[in-house]
C-alpha cells in the first residue's frame, strides 16, 4: 500500500492543502508546533474516521469553522482507491459525518461500511496499524512498556493470531455455555423423575374408576327425583288452572256488581248534573237581557244607528283610532321639531360662549406674545454687550503675543521643542557628571600615589619619573568639567525659564479659544433671540386679528340661538292645539271600545245558554243508554251466580297445596344431590387433569433426557474446539516467534554493527532479552534511553517486516510512518537511525514517512515536505523542498 495524495480542508491547523507523497523516503519536516504530524493523522484520519483521533471528532474541525474534509488517494494491491470525509459541526457536536470510497468494482457510502471495508482490505483496524506501521509521537517505547500480556495481544493480533484466541475464547464461552445449560436440563430432567414417581404412586387411574361409579349412581337419584318433581308441577299447574278460571268467574262477578253500582250512582249524578244545567241556562238568558240595555244606552252616545251591529262599530272605531294616529304623528313631529329648535339653540349658545372664551385667550395670548418680545429685545441687548466684552478680552489675551518668541498658535509646538532641548541638556549633563566624577576619582588616586612617593600614573617611584606632572592636568580637567556643568546648569535653567513662558502662553492660546467658543455661543444664542423677537410679535398681530374674527362669530351664533328660541314657543302652542284633538279622539274611541265588549259579551252569554242547553240534551241521551246497560248487566250477574261450584274449587286446592309441598322437598332433595355431583366432578376432574399431567410429565422426562444426551455431545465437541484453537495458536505462534526473532536480529544487527550487543532471544510469550558480546542477559529496560528507542525501533520494524513476507506468502502493507523517532535519541543514535531507515528501504519498503524536527535524517530523505505556521493567522501551510540541496 502507498499513499499518493492528500487533500484537506479545515483539519485542524490546515485551512486547505493538497500534497502529494512519492516512493521512497519522505521527512515530514519543521519546527516544533508547525502541525507535521496533523498532516499524516489526516492520512489516518481519512482511513479510520474517528478511532484514528484523540479526543472528539468535532476537535479535528479547525477552530472558527463548522466543515471539515479529508480526501486521501492511496493504492494497495496494485489497485487505486479515492477515500473522502466530511464533517459538519453544530454547537460543538458533529451534525453530520459523510464518507465515500472509491474502489475499483465501484463506489461505498457511509461510516461504517467504509472503515469495515478499509479493515478488511487492509487486515487491520486503527489499533493494528498503529502497532505495526505507525509509530506515533511519544510511543516510541509502546511495545517495550507494555506489559507482558498486553505485549502478547498487540502482536498476536497483528500476526493475526488473535482471530484464533478469540475463535478459543468463542469456543470456551460457547463450552461454559453449554455446561450451564447441561446442568439446568439435568436439574430439569430429575425434578421431572420426581414428579412422575410421585403422581405414578398415587393411584389415579383407580381413583378415576372409582369415583365414576358414584357419579352415575348419583345421576340416576337425580333423574329419578326430577321425574317426580315434573309430575308434581303438572299437578300444581291443573290446580292452579281450575282455581283461575272459578277466579276469573268470581272477579267478573265482582265487576258486573260493582259497574251495576257504579251504573246506578251515575244515572243519579247526571239527573243532578241536568238539574243544575237548567238553572245556568236561565241565568246567561237574564245576563244576555241586561247587556241589552247597556247596549242600547252605548249606541245612544255615538253617531251609529241604533241597530249598528259589532262590524259597524268596530270599523268606526278604526276609523277614529286611525284618525287618532294621524294626530300622533303630527305631535310627535312638532314635540322632534321643538326639540332640535332648542338643540340648535342651545348648540348656538354653547358656540357663541366657545367663541367668545377663544377671543378672550386670544387677546391674552396676544399681550403675553408681545411681553415676551420685549423681554427678548432686553436679552438681545445684554448679548450685544457681553459679546462686545469678550471680543475686548480676545484682544487683550493676544496682546500677550506682541513680544513673546513666537506667533499665536504656535505655543504647543515651541514647548515641545524647549522640553526636547532640555532632556538632550540634562543628558549631556550626567554624562558630564560621571566623566567629572572619574577625573575627581583620578584626582584622588593620583594624589594619594604622589604622597606615598610613587608616580599617579605607573605606580613607580617619583625620582626619575617622566609622568609625575600629569597630576596638574587631572586637576585641570576636573576644573574644566566643573564649568562645563556649572554652564550647563545655567543653560537648563535658562531653557526652564523659557518653558514656563510657553505653557503661560499656551495657557492664553486655550483661554482665546475658550473666548472664541463662548463669543460663538453667545452669537449663536443672540441671533436666535433676535428672530423670537420679530416671530413672538408677528404671532401677538396674527392673535389680535383671531380674536376680533372669533368674537365677530359669536355674536352672529348668538343671534341664531334667539332666533330659535322664538320657534320652540310656536311649536309649543301647536302641540297643545294637537294634544287637545287627540284626546278628544281617545274618548270617542273608549266609548267604541265599551260598546263593542258589551255586543261582544251579549253574544257570549247568548251562545253559552245555548251550548249549556244542548249538554244538558246529551246529558238525558246518556242516561237512557246506561238504563239498557244496567239492564243487560244483571241478566249476566244472574248467570255467573248460577255457574259458581264451591266443592270443586276445594279440590283443586288441596292438590294444589300437596304439590306445593312436595315441591319443596325434592328442591331440597335434588340441590343436596347436585352438590354431590358437583363434588364427584371436580374430583374427578382433578383425577383426569393430573392424568393428563402425569402423562405430560412423562412426554417432558422423555424430552429432557434425549436433550442432556445431545448437550453431553455437544460439550464435548466444544471441549475438543477450544483445545484445537488453543493448540492452533500455540504452534502458530512459535512459527512467528522464529520468524520474528530471526527479522529482529537482522534488523538490530544493521543498527548495532561491531557494538558491544550480540543477538535478541524471543520466547513464545514476546518475553525480549539482549545479550551482550559477554553473553551476560539484559532486560531491554535496562538499556539506556536512546538504546531502548532504537531497540523498540527495531522490533516494530520487525514486525513491519514480518507482516510484509505474509502469513502465507507476501501481503500488501500500509506505509511505514516514523512520527518524530529521534526524540528520545542523541547525535550518536540518530545516524544509527538513519542506518535503519536505509535498511527498510533496502528490504524493499515502498514508502517510508518520517516526521522530524531533527535536520539530521534530511540527507535520508528521497523527497522533502516543509511545513511552516503562520504566526499571525496560526494556521500551517505546506511546501515541497529539494531533497540535495537540504542535505547540503
Amino acid at each position: 500500500m502507498k499513499f499518493e495524495r492528500v487533500r484537506i480542508r479545515n483539519f485542524k491547523c490546515y485551512d486547505a492543502e493538497d500534497v502529494r507523497l512519492d516512493r521512497g523516503v519522505t521527512v515530514v519536516y519543521g519546527l516544533n508546533g508547525s502541525g507535521k504530524s496533523s498532516l499524516l493523522e489526516a492520512c489516518f484520519f481519512a482511513l479510520y474516521g474517528t478511532d484514528a483521533v484523540s479526543g472528539t471528532a468535532a476537535e479535528v474541525v479547525t477552530t472558527g469553522t463548522e466543515e471539515m474534509s479529508v480526501t486521501l488517494w492511496f493504492s494497495h494491491d496494485g489497485a487505486e482507491y479515492e477515500l473522502s470525509r466530511e464533517l459538519k459541526v453544530r454547537d460543538g457536536r458533529v451534525g453530520r459525518h459523510d464518507c465515500v470510497l472509491t474502489t475499483p468494482s465501484g463506489s461505498i457510502e457511509g461510516v461504517t461500511d467504509v472503515e469495515s471495508h478499509v479493515a478488511d482490505l487492509l487486515r487491520m483496524d486503527a489499533s493494528a496499524f498503529v502497532n505495526c506501521a505507525y509509530v506515533r509521537q511519544g510511543e516510541v517505547n509502546k511495545l517495550i512498556n507494555a506489559s507482558p500480556s498486553e505485549r502478547q495481544d498487540m502482536i498476536d493480533d497483528l500476526l493475526q493470531l488473535g482471530k484464533l484466541e478469540e475463535y478459543r475464547e468463542r469456543a470456551g464461552d460457547a463450552r461454559l455455555g453449554v455446561e450451564d445449560v447441561l446442568t439446568e436440563y439435568r436439574s430439569r430432567l430429575e425434578q421431572r423423575a420426581e414428579d412422575v414417581a410421585d403422581l405414578e404412586d398415587q393411584g389415579l387411574h383407580e381413583r378415576r374408576n372409582a369415583l365414576q361409579s358414584d357419579l352415575a349412581e348419583v345421576a340416576s337419584e337425580i333423574e329419578r327425583f326430577e321425574e317426580n318433581r315434573r309430575n308434581a308441577r303438572e299437578t300444581k299447574e291443573e290446580a292452579e288452572r281450575v282455581l283461575s278460571e272459578y277466579e276469573e268467574k268470581r272477579a267478573e262477578l265482582d265487576s258486573v256488581r260493582e259497574t251495576i253500582a257504579e251504573l246506578r250512582d251515575a244515572i243519579s249524578d247526571t239527573e243532578s248534573e241536568r238539574d243544575s244545567l237548567q238553572e245556568t241556562v236561565r241565568e246567561h238568558r237574564e245576563r244576555a237581557s241586561d247587556l241589552d240595555d247597556r247596549v242600547e244606552s252605548l249606541l245612544a252616545d255615538t253617531d251609529l244607528d241604533g241597530d249598528a251591529g259589532l262590524d259597524a262599530v268596530e270599523a268606526r272605531r278604526d276609523d277614529l283610532e286611525s284618525e287618532r294616529d294621524d294626530v300622533q304623528a303630527d305631535v310627535q313631529e312638532v314635540a322632534n321639531e321643538m326639540t332640535s329648535d332648542r338643540k340648535d339653540a342651545e348648540s348656538f349658545e354653547e358656540r357663541a360662549d366657545d367663541l367668545a372664551e377663544r377671543a378672550a385667550e386670544a387677546r391674552e395670548r396676544a399681550d403675553n406674545l408681545e411681553s415676551d418680545a420685549a423681554d427678548a429685545a432686553d436679552e438681545v441687548a445684554e448679548l450685544d454687550s457681553t459679546i462686545a466684552d469678550i471680543e475686548s478680552d480676545i484682544g487683550e489675551a493676544r496682546e500677550a503675543f506682541a513680544d513673546a518668541p513666537v506667533a499665536f498658535g504656535e505655543a504647543a509646538e515651541y514647548r515641545e521643542r524647549l522640553e526636547s532641548e532640555r532632556e538632550e541638556l540634562r543628558a549631556e549633563r550626567t554624562d558630564v557628571r560621571e566623566e567629572l566624577a572619574s577625573a575627581r576619582s583620578r584626582v584622588e588616586d593620583a594624589e594619594e600615589l604622589l604622597a606615598e612617593g610613587k608616580c599617579p600614573e605607573c605606580g613607580q617611584p617619583v625620582e626619575g619619573s617622566p609622568h609625575v606632572a600629569s597630576i596638574e592636568e587631572y586637576r585641570e580637567r576636573v576644573s574644566d568639567l566643573e564649568s562645563d556643568v556649572a554652564d550647563i546648569e545655567s543653560d537648563i535653567e535658562d531653557v526652564t525659564e523659557r518653558i514656563e513662558r510657553a505653557e503661560e502662553l499656551e495657557a492664553v492660546e486655550r483661554s482665546v479659544a475658550d473666548l472664541e467658543s463662548r463669543r460663538e455661543s453667545k452669537t449663536e444664542v443672540r441671533e436666535a433671540k433676535a428672530e423670537s423677537v420679530a416671530e413672538k410679535r408677528a404671532d401677538a398681530a396674527e392673535a389680535r386679528e383671531r380674536a376680533d374674527d372669533l368674537a365677530e362669530r359669536a355674536e352672529e351664533k348668538r343671534a341664531e340661538a334667539a332666533e330659535a328660541r322664538e320657534r320652540v314657543e310656536e311649536r309649543r302652542e301647536r302641540l297643545g292645539d294637537l294634544q287637545t284633538e287627540k284626546q278628544s279622539l281617545d274618548e270617542r274611541i273608549e266609548r267604541l271600545g265599551d260598546l263593542a265588549e258589551a255586543l261582544r259579551e251579549r253574544e257570549r252569554e247568548r251562545d253559552a245558554a245555548e251550548r249549556v242547553a244542548e249538554k244538558r240534551e246529551s246529558l238525558g241521551e246518556r242516561n237512557e243508554e246506561r238504563r239498557e246497560r244496567l239492564a243487560e248487566l244483571r241478566e249476566r250477574k244472574r248467570s255467573l251466580e248460577s255457574a259458581y261450584d264451591e266443592e270443586r274449587i276445594e279440590t283443586a286446592e288441596a292438590n294444589k297445596e300437596e304439590a306445593e309441598q312436595y315441591l319443596d322437598q325434592v328442591a331440597e332433595k335434588l340441590d343436596t344431590l347436585r352438590e354431590r355431583r358437583d363434588e364427584i366432578q371436580g374430583k374427578l376432574g382433578g383425577v383426569k387433569k393430573d392424568i393428563e399431567t402425569l402423562e405430560r410429565l412423562r412426554e417432558e422426562r422423555d424430552a429432557l433426557d434425549e436433550t442432556v444426551s445431545e448437550l453431553q455431545g455437544v460439550h464435548e465437541e466444544t471441549e475438543s474446539l477450544e483445545s484445537l484453537y488453543g493448540d492452533l495458536r500455540a504452534e502458530l505462534r512459535q512459527r512467528n516467534v522464529d520468524r520474528l526473532e530471526r527479522l529482529l536480529n537482522e534488523t538490530f544487527d544493521l543498527v548495532y554493527q561491531n557494538d558491544s550487543y550480540a543477538r535478541i532471544e524471543l520466547d513464545g510469550t514476546y518475553e525480549l532479552t539482549v545479550y551482550q558480546k559477554d553473553g551476560e542477559r539484559l532486560d531491554p529496560e535496562q538499556l539506556s534511553g536512546g538504546e531502548r528507542a532504537l531497540f523498540n525501533l527495531s522490533l516494530r520494524c520487525a514486525i513491519y517486516r514480518l507482516l510484509s513476507e505474509g502469513i502465507e506468502g507476501s501481503a500488501p502493507m500500509p506505509p511505514l510512518i516514523l512520527d518524530e523517532p529521534t526524540v528520545f535519541l542523541d547525535s550518536g543514535h540518530v545516524s544509527q537511525l538513519v542506518e535503519l531507515v536505509e535498511s527498510m528501504r533496502d528490504i524493499g519498503v515502498e514508502q517510508i514517512l518520517v516526521v522530524s524536527h531533527d535536520e539530521s535524517l534530511l540527507g535520508a530523505a528521497d523527497d522533502l515536505v516543509r511545513v511552516q505556521k503562520d504566526a499571525t493567522t496560526n494556521r500551517s501551510h505546506v511546501e515541497h523542498d529539494t531533497p540535495t540541496l537540504n542535505a547540503d
